[in-house]
């Protein structure tokens, strides 16, 4: 009788860093990685909560590592960590990132909020990229970085401008670094969730279910919401040889929100 095998791993063996990786779109995409053969560390600031994750998962299969992604020292260390351990980076999701707390506009904007915001969603996805692109061309792998962008990327925002302004950011980089680093073999993509429940939302339920019924009805896709699983599946494609010619590219998982009209003055979270 033959054998029946099951589906084809789709990262079998890659080596990865999933930063914010403790909780959120990044936990669910670092149990997904290691169900296809990856090896992943986890590189967070939530020290409790990113062991009990590698730790559930496996500690053959999963690492955690302590990483201020605003810190490009810390940055560093956890790509040199993973480099020594596992001798090489193939892939390096740049997932970390924080949710504006008031719907700031340009005439009422505080600089000093804007700047801790900033300095992670855009200055620590930059240091991410650096340091993982480094790592890949000295080791001549021709690897693949992705980003967390969001819909909030390509369209303004009649609040928050602060979240806004990072995540176009993130775009920009993804751009760049794609045109700069093809000349490696290195590929360079985001996605761009719409809103997502994650543990930052579940603190406000009552919130997180207004919000999410919301966008529910600004979505062509009825009878679901965007989950966390979701937004793995793209990143997991994105991260597997079968997007092995795309590049530069902004993956928008959102249900065709950005495609309707009525969705100009939304901004979402996905952090």
């Amino acid at each position: 009788m033959a054998e029946v095998s099951g589906p084809p791993l789709k990262l079998d063996g890659k080596i990865s860093i999933i930063t914010g990786g403790a909780s959120g779109i990044g936990e669910a995409t670092a149990r997904l990685f290691v169900n296809h053969g990856a090896l992943v560390v986890i590189a967070d600031i939530q020290d409790e909560l990113g062991q009990q994750v590698a730790n559930s998962i496996g500690s053959k299969r999963c690492t955690y590592f302590h990483c201020d992604i605003t810190d490009e020292q810390q940055v560093i260390s956890a790509v040199n960590f993973t480099v020594k351990t596992y001798g090489r980076l193939d892939i390096m999701f740049s997932n970390a990132g924080i949710v504006s707390e008031s719907n700031q506009t340009v005439l009422d904007l505080d600089l000093t909020q804007f700047d801790a915001l900033i300095g992670v969603n855009a200055r620590g996805t930059a240091a991410c990229v650096k340091h993982a692109a480094r790592a890949m061309v000295e080791k001549r792998v021709r690897g693949c970085i992705i980003c967390t962008a969001s819909v909030a990327a390509s369209r303004g925002g009649s609040v928050r401008t602060d979240y806004v302004m990072a995540k176009h950011a993130v775009l920009g980089l993804v751009r760049s670094a794609s045109k700069q680093l093809g000349e490696h073999g290195i590929r360079v993509n985001c996605v761009s969730p719409s809103a997502v429940v994650t543990p930052l939302s579940k603190r406000s339920p009552e919130a997180a279910k207004k919000t999410m019924k919301l966008y529910e009805s600004l979505t062509s896709l009825k009878g679901m919401e965007l989950t966390v699983e979701h937004v793995a599946e793209a990143v997991l494609f994105l991260a597997s040889d079968g997007s092995s010619f795309i590049t530069g590219h902004d993956l928008a998982v959102d249900g065709g929100l950005t495609k309707l009209p009525d969705a100009d003055d939304l901004i979402m979270y996905n952090c």
